[in-house]
């Protein structure tokens, strides 16, 4: 990824080399460890995915200006929990990450795959500065709140507005935006010092849906 230009800086590539992709994914799902490493998404079960190593570099690269040390962000349908140990590698100890999921069960692996970790990653999950919470992604986590980057691994019909209210002056928003296995694109969102919102698109993109609880009733 790094000869192919997706990987662009430092900061991103060592944070993904730091982060064994495997240990993200169930044993049962995993033939051997070259699939693990595919540059393609791998089942994690519950009809689920883990996006291909390509697609969280794009992000990763998109969001790494706030994903500094200190900071704090929320990855929204944080699945197998692998983004949210990435993005621990880049804001370090002094910073906070929520991973937030809709499906207990996966919510609880990630936990696992945290807990279990050993370096950084572990010692900001011990000490709770690196948290998987079940909730509803079209919500976000209101209390850690403001989010300096905010990251959507599902696409949303439109916008989530309380995700746009939860990213801080200066934050930056990256979410999958259309309708299911229709034209989506992914949408870079920023907020300005004085609170002013800038909506650019990244690239095309393909993403499952995002659960919306109060429409799936």
């Amino acid at each position: 990824m790094v000869k192919a230009s997706i990987i662009k800086s430092s900061l991103v590539r060592d944070a993904m080399l730091r982060v064994d992709r495997k240990h993200y994914i169930p044993n049962k799902n995993v033939l051997d460890d070259e699939i693990a490493y595919m540059d393609s998404p791998q089942r994690i079960g519950y009809n689920v995915t883990i996006s291909a190593p390509h697609m969280h570099a794009f992000a990763l690269e998109i969001l790494k200006d706030h994903l500094v040390k200190g900071n704090r962000a929320l990855d929204v349908g944080s699945g197998s929990g692998y983004l949210v140990a990435c993005m621990a590698q880049m804001v370090g100890d002094s910073g906070k990450v929520i991973g937030l999921e809709y499906i207990p069960q996966l919510a609880k692996h990630s936990q696992e795959c945290l807990s279990t970790e050993t370096g950084l990653v572990y010692e900001m999950y011990k000490n709770k500065n690196l948290q998987i919470h079940e909730g509803d992604g079209w919500k976000g986590y209101e209390s850690e709140a403001p989010y300096h980057a905010m990251h959507v691994g599902a696409a949303a019909a439109t916008i989530p507005d309380m995700l746009i209210q939860q990213l801080a002056n200066n934050g930056r928003l990256v979410v999958p935006v259309g309708p299911e296995g229709g034209s989506q694109e992914l949408m870079v969102i920023d907020k300005d010092a004085d609170g002013n919102i800038k909506k650019t698109s990244a690239m095309g993109v393909m993403y499952v849906p995002l659960v919306n609880p109060s429409k799936s009733k």
